[in-house]
C-alpha cells in the first residue's frame, strides 16, 4: 500500500458526490439563490476531492505512526526474550494480533514483513521499503537507524531501544499539541458554521430583508466577495490549527 495515495471505495464515492451536492447546494441559496450558481459551483467538486483525499492520507498516516510504535515496542520485547531479529517480527506479530484487528494498517504491514522473510527477502529492504510508501519520518528514521546497526553489528536491543524512546517522546509532545488543540479545532468548525446560521437566521426572521443582495449585479458581487473572503478565512483557519510536529 502507498499510504501518499488514496482510492475512494465504491461507498466513500457516494458520500463525497452527497456531502458536496449538500455544500453546493446550501451556498448555491443561501449566498445566491439560484440554481445556475449551483451548476456553475458543480466543477469545484475536484477541488473538493483532492483535499478530502489529503484528510484521509493524513489520517492514514497518523493512525500508522501510532500503530508503528507498538509494533516496534513489541519487537523490542521480543528481542529481549532472545529471539532473533527476524523472528522478533513474527513474534510481535503474534503479539499484536491480540491488540489489533486484522484489517489495522500494522497488521497488515507486519503480515507482509513476515511473509517476505519467509521468501528470504531482507529486513532491511522491507523497512526501507515501508519507510518509502509511507514517508513517514518516525518510520524512516527507524529504517535507517535498523540498517545502520545491522550493518555495523551494532547492539541492536540498545539501538531499538534508544529509538522507541525518541518516538514515544515525539508521540507525546503530539498528543499533548492535538489536546491544546482540540478545542481550538473545535471552535474553527463553530465559527466556520456562523455565517450560514446568520443567512437562515435572517432569511426566516425577516423575509425580504436580504432581497436587495440577490437578482442584481451588485449584489451578486457583493455576495461574491462574501462568499470570497469566508472560504479564505476558513482555509486560514484550517491551515493554523493543523500543526505538524
Amino acid at each position: 500500500m502507498n499510504y501518499n495515495k488514496y482510492n475512494f471505495t465504491e461507498k466513500q464515492w457516494v458520500l463525497q458526490i452527497l456531502l458536496y451536492v449538500a455544500i453546493d447546494g446550501i451556498v448555491s441559496i443561501l449566498f445566491y439563490r439560484s440554481f445556475l450558481a449551483f451548476i456553475l459551483f458543480l466543477p469545484g467538486f475536484f477541488f473538493f476531492l483532492k483535499q478530502r483525499k489529503a484528510d484521509y492520507i493524513a489520517a492514514g498516516k497518523k493512525e500508522l505512526s501510532q500503530q508503528f510504535l507498538t509494533g516496534i515496542q513489541a519487537v523490542s520485547a521480543a528481542l529481549a526474550a532472545g529471539y532473533s531479529v527476524e523472528n522478533a517480527f513474527e513474534e510481535a506479530l503474534e503479539d499484536m494480533d491480540r491488540v489489533f484487528e486484522k484489517e489495522d494498517k500494522i497488521i497488515k504491514e507486519f503480515t507482509y514483513i513476515r511473509n517476505q522473510l519467509r521468501l528470504n527477502n531482507t529486513l532491511e529492504s522491507l523497512l526501507l521499503d515501508l519507510a518509502k510508501r509511507s514517508r513517514i519520518e518516525e518510520i524512516e528514521n527507524f529504517a535507517e537507524v535498523f540498517c545502520a546497526a545491522k550493518r555495523s553489528g551494532g547492539d541492536l536491543i540498545a539501538i531499538i531501544r534508544n529509538t522507541i524512546l525518541c518516538i514515544s517522546q515525539k508521540e507525546e509532545t503530539k498528543m499533548e499539541i492535538e489536546t491544546c488543540l482540540s478545542a481550538k479545532r473545535l471552535e474553527q468548525k463553530i465559527m466556520s458554521g456562523v455565517p450560514f446560521l446568520i443567512l437562515i437566521y435572517v432569511g426566516a426572521a425577516s423575509p425580504g430583508f436580504l432581497d436587495v443582495m440577490y437578482y442584481n449585479p451588485a449584489g451578486i458581487c457583493i455576495m461574491s466577495l462574501c462568499l470570497v473572503v469566508y472560504v479564505a478565512a476558513y482555509m486560514w483557519g484550517k491551515k493554523i490549527v493543523d500543526i505538524e510536529v
